[in-house]
C-alpha cells in the first residue's frame, strides 16, 4: 500500500470523490460531490478558515481504498481528522491511521479529534447504530464498521449525541406541561411566529447572532463571518417549509429558534435535472420532518418547551413524524416529549492523543 499527499490533480481529485460511490448505495450515499470539490481545491466558503492536508491510499494494484484529511485551525493546537473513507479491511485501516498519526506528529500536533469533515459547519461525528433505516437530510452518515476502525487503532468516545425519532401526533394529542409553558410565555408578551418568504434573510441574520452565543461552547466551534453564514444557510429558503421553522420574540428582539426541514434523504446532496422533481414533491408532501436546530437565550429559561409545542402543533396539523437531530448528552433537547420518541440515533466524537 501506499500513502499519496494530493493537492488539486485532477486523477486524486477524482479518485477522492469516487471513493463512497463505491462503498455506498445511492440511496445511502449522503457526500455532496461538488461541495467535496470545492473543499479539496480550497474553494468552499469555509476553505478560508482553515488549512486542509489530503490524502488518499491506495493497494498495491494502485486502486483507492482509503482517503482522509487533516482540518488545522491557526491558534488550534488540535489536528481534525476527517473526509474519512475507507474499505472494511483492517490492515488498510491501520495503514491510514497510521499515515494520519505520523502526518500529524510531524508536524506538532499532540490530540487528533474526529471525524470532522473540515468545519463544525459541514459535517462532524460517527454513527454507530440504526443503519437499517434509511439515512435522514443532515446525518453524519457513514459504514458500520467505522467505529471498530477508529477504536482499533487508538481513538476513544470523548463525546456522544442522540437524534430522537418522534411518533406522529393527531388531534387527540395532549401535553399539558407544555401547552401551559406556551401560554404562559405568549401571555407574557413572548411571540413565537414562523419566517416568511420576505423577512427570511432578516430571520438568518437573527439565528446567526444567536448561534455565534449559544453554540460557541460545542465542542469543534469555531465562529465564522455573517456574511458566510448567510452563504452557507440562505439555501434553505428554498427546502423549508416554513411554517415548520419557529423564531421566538421578547420585545422585538429574537430570543430563540428551532429549524427544521423535511427530510429529503440525500436528494439535497446529488442535484440534477432528475432530483428536482422530488426534491419539489418532498417539499409539498414530506413524510417526516428532520428537526436540524435549536436553541434559547439562556434569560429566557423555559422558552424551549413554548418552541417544541409551536412545532408539535404543525406536526399535528400534518400528522407527521419528525426527528429531533444531533443532541450533545446532557443538553435539556434529549429530552424533550421523551414519552413520544420511538427510536434513538446514536453518534460519537472520538480523540486520540499522540
Amino acid at each position: 500500500m501506499k500513502s499519496v499527499k494530493i493537492d488539486e490533480e485532477k486523477k486524486y481529485v477524482r479518485d477522492f470523490i469516487s471513493l463512497p460511490k463505491k462503498l455506498y448505495s445511492a440511496q445511502d450515499n449522503m457526500e455532496d460531490p461538488d461541495s467535496m470539490k470545492k473543499f479539496l481545491t480550497g474553494t468552499h466558503t469555509l476553505s478560508k478558515y482553515f488549512e486542509l492536508d489530503k490524502f488518499l491510499i491506495y493497494d498495491d494494484n494502485d486502486k483507492a481504498v482509503g482517503r482522509f484529511a487533516v482540518t488545522t485551525y491557526k491558534g488550534d493546537n488540535t489536528a481534525y481528522f476527517g473526509f474519512y473513507e475507507c474499505i472494511d479491511d483492517d490492515k488498510a485501516a491501520k495503514y491510514l491511521f497510521d499515515e494520519a498519526v505520523s502526518f500529524c506528529k510531524s508536524k506538532g500536533y499532540k490530540k487528533i479529534v474526529g471525524p470532522v469533515d473540515g468545519s463544525f459547519w459541514q459535517k462532524y461525528r460517527l454513527k454507530i447504530n440504526l443503519f437499517d433505516v434509511p439515512p435522514y437530510t443532515g446525518e453524519p452518515y457513514n459504514k458500520p464498521y467505522y467505529l471498530k476502525q477508529f477504536t482499533d487503532n487508538g481513538f476513544s468516545v470523548s463525546e456522544h449525541y442522540t437524534s430522537n425519532h418522534f411518533r406522529a401526533i393527531d388531534e387527540s394529542y395532549k401535553n399539558a406541561k407544555y401547552e401551559d409553558r406556551f401560554k404562559a410565555f405568549t401571555d407574557s408578551g413572548y411571540r413565537i411566529e414562523s419566517p416568511t418568504a420576505d423577512n427570511f434573510d432578516k430571520v438568518i441574520d437573527e439565528v446567526y447572532h444567536m448561534i455565534m452565543e449559544l453554540y460557541s461552547d460545542f465542542p469543534i466551534f469555531k465562529a465564522l463571518s455573517i456574511e458566510d453564514f448567510r452563504e452557507i444557510y440562505g439555501s434553505y429558503k428554498l427546502i423549508m417549509n416554513m411554517s415548520m421553522t419557529k423564531i421566538a420574540y421578547y420585545k422585538d428582539k429574537a430570543v430563540g429558534f428551532y429549524i427544521s426541514i423535511p427530510d429529503y434523504s440525500n436528494s439535497v446532496y446529488h442535484l440534477n435535472l432528475l432530483s428536482l422533481p422530488k426534491i419539489t414533491k418532498i417539499k409539498k408532501s414530506p413524510k417526516q420532518y428532520v428537526m436540524l436546530y435549536m436553541g434559547v437565550r439562556p434569560e429566557h429559561k423555559g422558552l424551549g418547551k413554548a418552541l417544541v409545542y409551536s412545532i408539535m402543533q404543525e406536526l399535528e396539523k400534518n400528522k407527521l413524524p419528525s426527528i429531533g437531530a444531533l443532541a450533545r448528552d446532557g443538553k435539556p433537547t434529549q429530552k424533550y416529549a421523551s414519552d413520544d420518541v420511538t427510536d434513538v440515533y446514536e453518534y460519537v466524537l472520538l480523540e486520540r492523543m499522540i
